[in-house]
């Protein structure tokens, strides 16, 4: 997490920082923007109140570093091959949303615009997601594998879709099942994808 660094005295414990994110993430996630308090991420994370303060000054820079540092990336990658960039990048998203802070990762998605410090935050992770989709894609074409006449945004919507999808209908019961299918289920969906497009 990116906590203004710590003065002298004894070290910051990654593992008191991992259960802060998380806790962070979980609180967000179940009670949104309104319920997100330093006191209820602080009991959650079985610390005190003052460990969470010595670390951020606001709830707004607690949650943005939570945020930054519990939820996983949708980043560019570049394996070689189209099905194998859209493999890779359908699993990033299954990830986010099955995973440990999907809860979180979907209140975002609906709350980010109107959170004070985050809007900001969320519209630069949300633009570098869809650039790195967007460039997939476009190697794609320029590699041949898919025709110039391909519909990008459609694509990448298409495959977004069906991957948020099927995070979206799994029941809890489900979720470390298919966390750990996750690389499979979007190897099945880029597979249908790209033969119906091409």
């Amino acid at each position: 997490m990116s906590a203004a660094p710590s003065g002298p005295g004894r070290p910051r414990d990654p593992e008191v920082d991992r259960r802060i994110t998380q806790a962070a993430l979980d609180v967000f996630g179940e009670a949104g923007w309104a319920g997100f308090a330093m006191e209820t991420v602080a009991r959650r994370a079985g610390i005190g109140k003052a460990t969470l303060y010595l670390r951020w000054s606001s709830k707004e820079l607690l949650l943005t570093d939570a945020l930054t540092a519990g939820l996983p990336r949708v980043s560019d990658v570049d394996t070689g091959t189209l099905h194998g960039d859209l493999v890779e990048l359908a699993t990033q998203i299954l990830t986010l949303y099955i995973g440990p802070g999907s809860r979180a990762a979907l209140r975002l998605n609906l709350e980010a615009a109107t959170i004070p410090g985050i809007a900001e935050h969320y519209a630069r992770i949300r633009s570098s997601q869809i650039s790195a989709a967007r460039d997939i894609v476009r190697r794609g074409v320029t590699r041949g594998e898919l025709p110039d006449s391909v519909p990008i945004t459609l694509l990448v919507d298409t495959l977004t879709g069906g991957a948020m999808m099927h995070a979206l209908t799994t029941p809890p019961d489900e979720r470390a099942t298919r966390l750990k299918a996750a690389p499979h289920h979007a190897q099945q969906l880029v597979t249908f994808l790209l033969h119906s497009v091409s």
